[in-house]
């Protein structure tokens, strides 16, 4: 028996409500988020991304198929049914199957957007359904509930960052008046991180602080629990910036209800925060996820820095993984330990970006799949093992995945693995007109895939934070969302990360990070844009099949090992350099 999910229907019986949906974010929108709203682990034992929809007699949680192997795992014996689909239209069929019309549907407006509160009271309006935004089950029920995050927040020097403060201030309220609002609520906490020049560790992986922020023409407000120190309250006064408690943003914008015309993100700004401003809004996009997504020349250096020192750590780690394999000592989890090892021998490395991937085997082909204890497989002497992992440094952001083998690979795992590369470096090299959108280069690298009637769930390519979110928008590459949508620019950071996935066997994915850069212009077709690859680390030639390459595959192999070989070997020594050179040997 699920006794928390027992509670929460207890909870749900004593204030009427019959149904409620559960997202598994905090209220801001956070990809990744502290233990404080992991409110759908707690209640269902999952750990992945989805939502989960419970009524008083059923439970299901609602993920996308990048975590459907891993949720099938996770949810047995919870009483919790897996549904194979992840948005709000899908969710509200379902309910309509499973409540009554004048049921009431409840949300925490907190952890809603402006945008979703307002299509699930469409969709309720549809059905005949009441939605209740003021349910807080975590702030009741959850026993033990881990405190909100209050770290030390600390300043991201210039000198890595290339722009002060008050530029970013000036540009974003540019861009504001240009919407014709005089101020605008962020809350994205990667956005308040780039605005200010502000880091901290309040969520795993992602250097930001736990906050709001209100500019204006007139003022100026940082909402946070953080500590600030002496540094950072120079850092923020030398700005204008006055600090005040996280928990006063609702009673601030209580007063701005009058003779104001604020901007606000309805993807972004939550439905609590939206509800109680009665001033006049404009609702668009917020100018700051476009600002930071170009990165300026000082950012571009960093990201190659970084580049050469995590391609370095790599290559020691993929030395100590085959010195290893075969003696079955190591596991999954040893594999991720090793490499914070490795990288952490960088002064300016910050900790890792996300929770390593290494998935030996069938573990491979869960896109997500973290190890635990109980699952970590040990490595052994052959099969194919997944490694996508990356790190945080001052100066860059790193996301990189390999897949190699640890013997004797078959056929199939060198046919598989050579149409994933196939489709990454067409990606790679592709050449396009500026205006060119994500979308429209998605099937660059799914096209090998395709022609044998295979694909992967996931997208090709998502943006990259400078020593922020390893995920960020934008921009994207990928035949759905709207990010897809943005046209790529000069000083855009993109991942290139094709994949196929085959359930009980393995899994193959092979991602570089790439930087978009001014192409070739021409008299009579316009300027085009190109790709430079950032990432350096040689792809695993024991797994290609070089009778499927063509001949420009093959000089584009040789021409990108020998640039790694190139840059790297400064930070090796002769040991690794020989390692190096060996798996950046010319295919022929």
């Amino acid at each position: 028996m699920n006794t928390n999910l027992e509670k929460l229907r207890e909870l749900m019986r004593a204030k009427g409500v019959d149904a409620v949906i559960i997202p598994g974010t905090d209220p801001h929108q956070s990809e990744y988020v502290s233990d404080h709203w992991k409110f759908i682990e707690w209640v269902s034992g999952y750990t992945g991304e989805g939502k989960v929809a419970v009524t008083l007699e059923k439970a299901t949680l609602w993920t996308d198929s990048r975590y459907f192997l891993q949720a099938e795992k996770e949810l047995e014996g919870t009483g919790f049914e897996l549904q194979k689909a992840d948005d709000l239209e899908s969710i509200m069929q379902w309910l309509a199957n499973e409540i009554r019309e004048d049921d009431t549907l409840a949300i925490d407006g907190h952890l809603f957007t402006l945008m979703e509160a307002n299509r699930l009271e469409q969709l309720c309006a549809e059905n005949g359904f009441l939605l209740a935004t003021d349910f807080y089950p975590a702030d009741v029920i959850w026993e033990d509930r881990p405190e909100m995050p209050k770290n030390e927040a600390f300043v991201h020097d210039e000198e890595y960052a290339g722009e002060d403060v008050e530029s970013k201030l000036t540009r974003t309220m540019e861009k504001v008046e240009a919407s014709g609002a005089d101020s605008i609520l962020i809350t994205a906490l990667d956005e308040i991180a780039w605005l200010l020049n502000l880091r901290s560790s309040d969520v795993d992986f992602t250097p930001v602080a736990i906050a709001f922020f209100y500019l204006s023409d007139k003022d100026r407000v940082l909402f946070t629990d953080d500590i600030i120190n002496k540094e950072v309250r120079n850092h923020l006064d030398n700005y204008k910036v006055r600090i005040k408690g996280y928990d006063e943003i609702e009673k601030f914008l209580d007063k701005r209800n009058v003779d104001f015309t604020i901007m606000l993100d309805p993807n972004k700004v939550s439905d609590t925060l939206g509800q109680i401003l009665e001033c006049d809004k404009v609702y668009g996009a917020s100018p700051v996820e476009a600002l930071k997504g170009i990165k300026n020349e000082v950012q571009i250096e960093g990201f190659r820095r970084a580049m050469e020192r995590d391609g370095a750590a790599l290559v020691r780690l993929f030395m100590w993984i085959e010195q290893n394999a075969a003696s079955g000592t190591i596991n999954e989890l040893d594999v991720w330990e090793q490499g914070k090892l490795e990288r952490g021998k960088s002064d300016l490395y910050r900790g890792d970006s996300f929770e390593m991937i290494a998935g030996y085997r069938e573990h491979g082909a869960i896109v997500h799949y973290t190890a635990t204890p109980e699952s970590a497989s040990t490595l052994q002497g052959e099969g194919l093992l997944l490694v996508d992992s990356g790190a945080q440094y001052l100066d860059g952001t790193t996301d990189i995945t390999r897949t190699v083998t640890l013997g004797n690979p078959t056929e199939q795992e060198k046919h598989d693995f050579t149409l994933v590369l196939k489709g990454h470096l067409a990606l790679s090299r592709a050449k396009f007109p500026v205006g060119t959108n994500g979308m429209q280069l998605d099937a660059f690298a799914r096209m090998p895939l395709w022609q044998e009637a295979m694909s992967y769930g996931h997208g090709t390519g998502h943006g990259i934070g400078h020593f922020l979110g390893v995920h960020e928008g934008s921009h994207g590459i990928r035949f759905n969302r709207a990010m897809a949508l943005v046209a790529l620019e000069p000083g855009m950071v993109t991942s290139n990360e094709p994949g196929v996935y085959k359930e009980g066997e393995y899994g193959i994915r092979t991602e570089n990070v790439m930087l978009v850069v001014e192409g070739p212009k021409t008299e009579n077709f316009g300027d085009f844009l190109e790709f430079e690859t950032l990432t350096l680390f040689p792809y695993d030639t024991r797994l290609i099949d070089t009778t499927m390459l063509t001949a420009e595959e093959v000089q584009q192999i040789n021409d990108y090992h020998a640039m790694v070989l190139e840059r790297l070997t400064p930070y090796l020594n002769e040991e690794e350099v020989n390692w190096l050179a060996e798996k950046c040997k010319a295919l022929f």
